[in-house]
């Protein structure tokens, strides 16, 4: 896991985009492993409109493909990186179908994995038109992963990179209290969002309330539904 951790802080460092964590050093000491970061003294408040340019900034840096080096984890779960050059197939496969197979085996079976592989095979209809480009991203990128120095300058921290659409990071920052305003008016004055991502945002914010669901259990297995429901009424 810490491993993974240090990957996906170095590469969004490499991009010289947004301020993270140096990674010193990481391991296995006895039965532990651990990993190393640079302190940083964060506060809750700086320049959002900043941490927005520079976000658009990183999703800027592209690969060839979908995916990542290496899996790695979102929270505890795994979430499987394998590259591909067909973004819906690795939605689909790696992050709602795995989401939903491991939902399955914690016994949440009936109604969500119908509501789920209804929604899998409509996927194709939500990017009609939309072909997005394998940006970096931060990959969770929620208000409790990100703060701001001394001066005002963002930092983002415990990432769960890959390379993917970049709405999925933005999906993310509305998951849980969103962000401020000007954060999301300096992302879109750089890189304007296409139409179609008011409807993406909850089919990329159900993959990490399936993960919660499974982490979590409680009401999130419902939540999932009603998402579920909601998406393909969107699309019948």
């Amino acid at each position: 896991m810490f491993v993974a951790e240090a990957a996906g802080l170095d590469a969004i460092a490499a991009t010289g985009t947004l301020r993270v964590p140096r990674t010193i050093a990481h391991g296995i000491s006895g039965e532990q492993g651990y990993l190393v970061l640079e302190y940083l003294e964060l506060g809750s408040r700086g320049k959002a409109d900043l941490l927005g340019e520079r976000l658009a900034a990183l999703h800027r840096c592209t690969a060839d493909q979908f995916g990542f080096a290496g899996d790695n984890f979102i929270g505890t779960t795994l979430q499987p990186n394998a590259r591909t050059n067909d973004w819906v197939g690795f939605w689909r496969r790696h992050r709602l179908g795995f989401q939903l197979r491991l939902a399955a085996r914690n016994g949440y079976g009936g109604r969500l994995q119908s509501l789920g592989e209804q929604l899998l095979g409509a996927l194709p209809a939500f990017f009609a038109g939309y072909s997005p480009q394998p940006s970096l991203l931060h990959g969770d990128l929620w208000s409790g992963n990100h703060g701001f120095l001394a001066d005002g300058t963002p930092a983002i921290f415990d990432p769960a990179a890959y390379y993917g659409d970049r709405e999925c990071d933005l999906a993310m920052t509305e998951l849980f209290g969103g962000f401020p305003e000007s954060f999301y008016a300096a992302y879109r004055a750089i890189w304007p969002l296409d139409p179609g991502y008011a409807t993406r945002r909850d089919l990329y914010n159900l993959y990490h309330i399936l993960n919660h669901a499974n982490l979590f259990s409680g009401g999130y297995t419902t939540q999932a539904e009603q998402m579920m429901q909601k998406l393909l009424i969107a699309h019948s």
